[in-house]
């Protein structure tokens, strides 16, 4: 994963893209990355005709002013393309070796702050680089940006390993705090059945064993963080107390085992920080 040679930028020239740019001008001052600006045009529902000719031509002289004075450390391409948003990102992605793809998802207002976005919901689903997402974007951030907590996510699986170790070389690469959470789902407890009370502790137990002999293989200091509840709120909870500037999960597709990684949307929606789903 690291470092980010190629961030893929979806733009639709909104706030919301603006204040994400902040974000991805650090990453690529950071990695030395190149910058693809990629725009995607939906084609009208009717046949190709003049007035799409002039709304494509429209589009492209937007592109190529956006953010302009933006990325001053970083190489920056703009590309313009006409099709289905989703399959048109993940599908230059794929084609051109992105490492990462960043993106805002829609999070103004208290009523839209857990909708996700179609979109970006097809793009976690489908591509195989990592996906940088970030929500309240609404306006870019008035001081630099710097990553000084990161919280790392993860099911107690085969995939632990691989995301707690490239959380550490984030860590590393930034000097920042890590912290490595595991959510239990809640179990009913009775007051008659210590027995419930007792397995519970077990659970968590053995998960703090597990999370530690993850840390002492990846080789760095971390907070472990065990909880019982709900996952997304649970996980959300750790970002939150140890007040993370970037959330690091493992995604896949639906169908495959792994509790985390079936909430993966949820973990996005609630995030109160950007998140990096592997």
């Amino acid at each position: 994963m690291l470092p980010f040679r190629k961030i893929l930028f979806p733009v639709d020239f909104s706030d919301r893209c603006r204040g994400a740019a902040a974000y991805v001008e650090s990453l690529a001052a950071r990695f030395s990355s190149e910058v693809v600006l990629l725009h995607v045009v939906e084609p009208a529902a009717e046949a190709y005709s003049p007035l799409e000719a002039s709304h494509i031509e429209f589009r492209k002289s937007e592109l190529d002013c956006f953010l302009d004075g933006s990325f001053s450390h970083a190489p920056v391409h703009r590309v313009l393309v006409v099709g289905d948003p989703a399959k048109k990102i993940v599908a230059y992605a794929h084609d051109h070796g992105v490492d990462l793809i960043a993106m805002p998802t829609h999070g103004y207002g208290p009523f839209r702050r857990f909708i996700l976005g179609s979109v970006t919901a097809k793009v976690l689903h489908d591509a195989e680089c990592p996906v940088w997402t970030g929500v309240h974007l609404e306006e870019a951030p008035q001081t630099p940006v710097a990553l000084r907590s990161i919280v790392s996510a993860v099911d107690l699986d085969n995939k632990a390993l691989n995301i707690v170790t490239k959380s550490a070389g984030l860590a590393r690469e930034y000097g920042a705090r890590l912290t490595i959470a595991h959510a239990i789902p809640s179990i009913d407890v009775r007051p008659d059945m210590y027995l419930d009370v007792e397995f519970r502790a077990s659970l968590i137990e053995t998960a703090k064993r597990e999370l530690e002999a993850l840390r002492r293989t990846v080789g760095i200091e971390a907070t472990l963080c065990v909880e019982t509840g709900d996952i997304a709120k649970v996980v959300r909870y750790s970002a939150e107390r140890h007040r993370a500037d970037l959330l690091v999960i493992g995604r896949s597709s639906p169908g495959l085992l792994g509790r985390l990684r079936t909430h993966a949307y949820s973990l996005v929606r609630e995030s109160p920080c950007p998140v990096l789903s592997l």
